[in-house]
């Protein structure tokens, strides 16, 4: 019994000492602001040097994020997760990252180009730009959708749990990047008034898209981290998680 426990505890240490052994930090900017992601490059490359861009949850880079990215450098993918809001401005607690995410969903061109300046960091890092995707998490997820709202240069955007809101002030354009939608069936936190009106402006704007709702799941779904209770909002749910990973590899499938 003793041997096995110290197996155990052996295993778990190699695997804290070995995590995130993929991924490099990338220093770049944003005029006088510092930026620093995480770049993963894999060991061995997909034909078409596929890139994925991640775009993190409103807390900025997490360890779900940083996950996400080993896991698809694993599947041979070029991945680089984002830094949003920049060194020294990271949200010490969920008041704070409300305040932030806010300020840039509100004022969506400064999210967009913080977007664009980590696609061409993925570029830099070895990722085909006529086959990059961007995919991102809650906060992250409306960022994918901005990218899929300005004709980002990528083949196709995938919001998990993501905001859709859009202010009506703005003007519906033909969006041309492909966009997969996964959402939590019970997501209090996404209004059905939004959904419906994002489904109607993705109509209007003549997109090719495809939304997937799971059952029994909230927001952050995908997110261990979150915890198991739905009755906050926001859990993780072990099943949707793994359903929605599948629905996203198929998608890149179709796209690379």
């Amino acid at each position: 019994m003793k041997i096995a426990k110290f197996y155990l505890f052996f295993v778990l240490l190699l695997m804290t000492s070995f995590s995130y052994a993929q991924l490099q930090p990338v220093s770049y900017a944003d005029g006088v602001q510092k930026l620093s992601g995480f770049a993963a490059k894999p060991k061995t490359s997909n034909k078409k040097k596929a890139g994925v861009l991640i775009l993190p949850a409103w807390m900025g880079i997490d360890a779900h994020s940083k996950n996400s990215a080993e896991k698809l450098s694993t599947l041979g993918y070029y991945a680089f997760v984002a830094d949003i809001y920049g060194e020294g401005k990271a949200p010490k607690d969920q008041k704070a990252a409300a305040e932030l995410s806010g300020y840039f969903k509100k004022n969506y061109a400064e999210y967009q180009k913080r977007i664009k300046l980590a696609l061409d960091q993925l570029v830099k890092a070895g990722a085909d730009p006529a086959n990059i995707a961007v995919i991102g998490y809650c906060f992250g997820g409306t960022g994918a959708v901005e990218a899929a709202r300005e004709n980002f240069p990528v083949k196709g955007i995938v919001s998990f749990h993501g905001g859709l809101g859009r202010d009506s002030s703005r003007t519906v354009s033909a969006i041309k990047p492909k966009l997969l939608i996964l959402h939590g069936a019970d997501d209090n936190f996404v209004p059905a008034k939004e959904v419906s009106a994002f489904q109607s402006e993705l109509k209007k704007a003549n997109a090719d898209w495809q939304m997937v709702y799971y059952a029994n799941s909230v927001h952050s779904f995908t997110d261990p981290a979150a915890g198991n209770d739905n009755s906050k909002g926001a859990a993780y749910n072990e099943k949707a998680a793994m359903r929605s990973w599948e629905a996203m590899l198929q998608f890149f499938e179709e796209l690379f």
